[in-house]
């Protein structure tokens, strides 16, 4: 006799639904932003978005995608780095849960002061409460942990190439987030507020010079940071 019941949902699967109903969440909260004052020159963000985002879009979205039906990426997919046992699969679920989470803290606590792009809105000022008093980039912060948990799920070399490349443009676009925020807030404002707070990981290094005002820069002022 045939069971009708419905397979129990992997950890894999459940970590595939996370990252969709964040984009989705995402995306609809997009329209909550104050008026643009002034925008990065696009040139300067383009290259950026457009490697690292067809890079991530593609490897990401084959890695969710296959490994939450239990398929393979090539030899980046059948490379397994470490057995990955029910309970530590889960608990990669939940600190997939956590990051996202963190993210959403993050982008409430900044509000229409948030952007998907580098630019000054309407009535800026630096943000150091809340999530912002933890890292400068909380939004960045928490889609890290996100992906890295997302990788160590499946214990594949892919999810880790994922996360390295994600780590790679968080790391571009805050720099030129944080030269602009230099440059377009208050004389001394942002540059005072890095003394403060470490970039991404909590407790960790604070820089002791100021950063070259001549590109641009901070979650403060952009999108999914």
């Amino acid at each position: 006799m045939t069971s009708l019941m419905t397979p129990s949902l992997t950890p894999k699967a459940v970590i595939v639904y996370l990252w969709l109903a964040w984009i989705i969440s995402w995306v609809a909260a997009a329209a909550w932003t104050n008026k643009t004052e002034k925008r990065l020159r696009t040139n300067s963000e383009l290259p950026i978005r457009l490697i690292v985002g067809v890079i991530v879009l593609i490897v990401g979205a084959q890695l969710l995608s296959r490994h939450a039906q239990g398929g393979h990426l090539g030899h980046l997919g059948r490379l397994k780095l470490w057995p990955v046992t029910p309970a530590a699969a889960w608990a990669c679920v939940a600190l997939v849960a956590c990051g996202f989470a963190f993210t959403w803290w993050a982008r409430v606590h900044l509000g229409a002061l948030w952007s998907a792009s580098i630019t000054k809105k309407e009535n800026h000022r630096v943000i150091d409460t809340g999530p912002y008093r933890i890292v400068r980039h909380p939004i960045y912060t928490g889609l890290l942990l996100a992906a890295y948990a997302s990788g160590a799920a499946t214990g594949a070399a892919v999810g880790i190439v994922w996360a390295v490349i994600i780590t790679v443009g968080v790391w571009i676009k805050a720099r030129l987030e944080e030269r602009w925020l230099s440059r377009e807030l208050e004389a001394g404002a942002y540059e005072d507020y890095r003394r403060r707070v470490p970039m991404l990981v909590p407790f960790g290094p604070r820089p002791h010079r100021a950063v070259p005002a001549k590109s641009s820069g901070s979650d403060q002022l952009q999108g999914p940071r």
